[in-house]
């Protein structure tokens, strides 16, 4: 199934800054999943010889600041995604929609020498009071 029938005669714009990031994004998600997740893992192995309650909810608040961190950074990288693809797909050639009849149309069956007129004449009036 073809989804985008290219338009005859239509040309694509110079590509720009969407893809240097579209081609940039796997490693801006990989960086930032693994720094959060670095930083949890360091404070954890510095923090495994202490046990205390103390260390123990550093490390889980730690723990959900990373996550935290890391959803909102994918978050962040999928709107950066659809923006790319958006502007990679409206900088490309022109597209053209599959045409179907419409029923509500003034003249739906193409016979415009047949339609009835549509037009309508408007009288603007003006309303005076007399005082």
């Amino acid at each position: 199934m073809n989804w985008f029938n290219i338009l005859e005669g239509s040309h694509r714009s110079a590509s720009g800054l969407e893809w240097f990031v579209w081609r940039k994004l796997p490693i801006i998600a990989l960086v930032g999943t693994l720094l959060p997740a670095m930083v949890w893992a360091v404070l954890n192995l510095v923090l495994i010889s202490q046990t205390g309650a103390e260390q123990s909810g550093l490390l889980l608040t730690v723990g959900y600041v990373a996550i935290g961190a890391v959803i909102f950074h994918w978050m962040m990288v999928l709107t950066l995604a659809i923006g790319c693809a958006i502007v990679i797909v409206m900088k490309g050639p022109g597209y053209v929609a599959d045409a179907y009849p419409l029923s509500h149309s003034d003249q739906p069956l193409g016979n415009r020498s047949e339609a009835p007129d549509t037009t309508v004449d408007v009288k603007l009036t003006r309303h005076t009071q007399n005082r």
